[in-house]
């Protein structure tokens, strides 16, 4: 009688683990000591304790044949002794994202081409423009454009397209690629940790229309921009990334805006890929970014 042959061992694969829980000793041999017993193989980790918090934070890479249900069984015992909140992903899986526009294209293309060339971890499932103008960039990419328009009169219901829309297409992230609209601090609460936007950083000393010409006009050294999460307090969330570009008295308002949206592009191409690779994890108004 033949022996029946083996079963195929199942392919290994890698996932991404983060944790956040009041700061205490045994949290990482809890969780580290879980997967050796597994057998799993560790690639990457980062860890940070916040004294000001007291919370302690932690993004695990480890290569496993476990399925993720196997997975979170055999880590539950320390995910419920330290109160832990936790995620586990495959890595470089691609999360779904929804971009909100207006009429600048810098970021949109940024975005795009990113996703398309150079392996931004995204799947952009659609364009939402409260105006029309940079449908054909989104067609161009193959990306379904929704125009929905905004005025004071019709804004709930813009929200409610705005949520159907993330309801319909499973969208894990709403990125504002310049989208000149502010969001109600309900539709905040509802994607609480979910929305990034990008602005730049004269704020709040230069507010209001042509902020470049403001700056220009006060002469300043540096332009710079900032990505942070979305809250209802405006412009005030959590920040992610933010970077800076030293000018002088020879350029001119033009000058300004070209620098200032080639800074805006790269600091929120770098916070979504860092959210889309859960390098992000919240500590209350602030964030731990594990690059």
């Amino acid at each position: 009688m033949t022996d029946a042959p083996a079963p195929a061992a199942a392919t290994p694969t890698e996932w991404v683990l983060t944790v956040s829980c009041p700061d205490g000793p045994g949290i990482v041999a809890a969780l580290t000591g879980a997967l050796a017993a597994r057998g799993d193989n560790i690639t990457e980790s980062q860890q940070f304790g916040d004294p000001a918090s007291g919370l302690f934070f932690l993004r695990i890479q480890v290569v496993s044949s476990a399925t993720r249900d196997e997975l979170v069984a055999a880590l539950t015992p320390a995910f419920e002794s330290f109160g832990m909140t936790w995620q586990l992903d495959v890595v470089g899986r691609r999360i779904r994202t929804l971009l909100l526009v207006s009429k600048a294209a810098h970021c949109l293309v940024d975005l795009l081409y990113r996703e398309r060339s150079q392996g931004m971890p995204i799947d952009v499932v659609g364009v939402v423009g409260n105006h029309a103008d940079l449908q054909d960039i989104a067609e161009f990419y193959g990306k379904p454009f929704h125009h929905i328009p905004v005025t004071a009169a019709t804004k709930g219901d813009a929200e409610q397209q705005l949520r159907d829309l993330v309801k319909e297409l499973d969208v894990e992230l709403v990125v504002l690629a310049r989208y000149m609209q502010i969001l109600s601090d309900e539709l905040c609460r509802d994607l609480a940790g979910q929305v990034i936007n990008i602005h730049h950083s004269f704020l709040p000393s230069f507010k209001g229309a042509r902020p470049y010409a403001q700056a220009h006009d006060r002469g300043v050294k540096l332009i710079g921009a900032t990505s942070h999460y979305v809250t209802g307090d405006l412009d005030e969330g959590p920040i992610i990334e933010q970077d800076v570009e030293r000018v002088d008295h020879s350029r001119t308002p033009a000058d300004l805006v070209a620098i200032g949206e080639d800074v805006e592009r790269r600091t929120l191409a770098r916070a979504v890929r860092w959210h889309a690779e859960h390098r992000v994890l919240l500590d209350g108004r602030r964030t731990v970014v594990f690059r």
